[in-house]
């Protein structure tokens, strides 16, 4: 499946919703499945569609696979049956064109994001560029750092230049989310706790990152501000094998980087055993790969600009698009 969060405008304003993709529409899951419970004879539907599939990703996947197997019932049921688009229990819409809605980061409120560095040649390029040796200890853990998950944003939304930076950069990713609780996993069982992936852009100021972590801590306002995922989270069936994705990043229509995630170091399944040692993970958790090789303006010496269009595109997760936008008035700070 894929799965979305979207955005309608009502009479009463704007609302959040949870949907599945079905070809060129998607289907209000929480609707269609009180309607779906109206028509068996449930008297409290609404209320059970509430508890069962609620309207938030992050309530969906904190129940688990009893929600999942709901939405998948859900999705075929459409596919079989198509609904008329007014046909809730209260006249409200159960099917949206994809043209008529904007689609919102598919979680926005996650627990958590851990951002890692698994991918070797990012990896090796950062330390020759600070003319420093690999170190030995990348190769032993899957290490991250903790970005800001209260920043994020979703497809079509405009990404604000900060006003303290003069080198922004985007960072082509994979990201998975955590589907259910979990501690001290196994490697070995840690692919049945992964609800689904998504792409991910780690929008960096390069310039702040660089003398943050000069300081051996961070990075913090290098990255803070914002990081870009969407535009579905589609489920493991869906996706297949996640080691064997192509991965681009164009730059007004430009391709820039092409690589794939089977160059990965490090696996989803071994940085889930990682952190979960002593600590638990919970649904709504999300894990970044970290750039993929020459997946980054800083690698490649080219630096996106106001105005540049933005399309990260991984193979069965779709196309992530976003345009920079400056601030009225961009304030700049020395970088020596």
């Amino acid at each position: 499946m894929k799965l979305v969060t979207f955005e309608v405008q009502t009479v009463l304003g704007r609302f959040s919703r949870l949907g599945v993709i079905v070809g060129d529409r998607i289907l209000d899951l929480n609707a269609a499945y009180a309607w779906h419970l109206n028509e068996q004879g449930d008297p409290q539907a609404k209320r059970v569609a509430d508890v069962l599939i609620p309207a938030n990703m992050r309530e969906f996947l904190e129940n688990g696979e009893r929600a999942m197997e709901n939405a998948r019932l859900m999705q075929e049921y459409y596919k079989n049956h198509a609904f008329a688009e007014n046909e809730g229990l209260n006249g409200e819409m159960l099917v949206f064109n994809l043209k008529d809605v904007q689609l919102k980061t598919p979680l926005s409120n996650p627990n958590s994001l851990r951002d890692f560095l698994a991918f070797e040649v990012h990896t090796k390029s950062g330390f020759e560029r600070r003319k420093e040796p690999m170190p030995q200890e990348w190769y032993e853990l899957p290490v991250y750092y903790k970005g800001n998950h209260r920043t994020l944003i979703g497809p079509e939304e405009p990404v604000l230049w900060p006003q303290y930076t003069e080198k922004l950069d985007y960072e082509l990713e994979l990201a998975c989310v955590i589907g259910k609780k979990g501690r001290n996993i196994h490697e070995s069982q840690a692919a049945n706790y992964i609800a689904g992936y998504m792409i991910l852009n780690d929008i960096s100021a390069r310039d702040i990152q660089g003398r943050e972590m000069k300081c051996r801590l961070g990075p913090a306002k290098g990255k803070d501000f914002c990081s870009v995922f969407g535009p579905y989270l589609v489920t493991p069936d869906e996706v297949g094998d996640p080691r064997n994705l192509r991965m681009t990043a164009k730059i007004n229509g430009e391709t820039w980087s092409d690589g794939n995630s089977s160059t990965s170091h490090w696996t989803f399944e071994q940085m889930i055993a990682h952190v979960s040692m002593d600590e638990t993970l919970y649904p709504g958790d999300i894990f970044g790969s970290g750039t993929v090789g020459n997946g980054c303006g800083l690698e490649l010496n080219r630096w996106i600009q106001p105005g540049d269009e933005i399309e990260l595109e991984i193979e069965k997760l779709g196309v992530l698009r976003n345009t920079i936008m400056a601030p009225a008035s961009v304030k700049t700070v020395s970088v020596s």
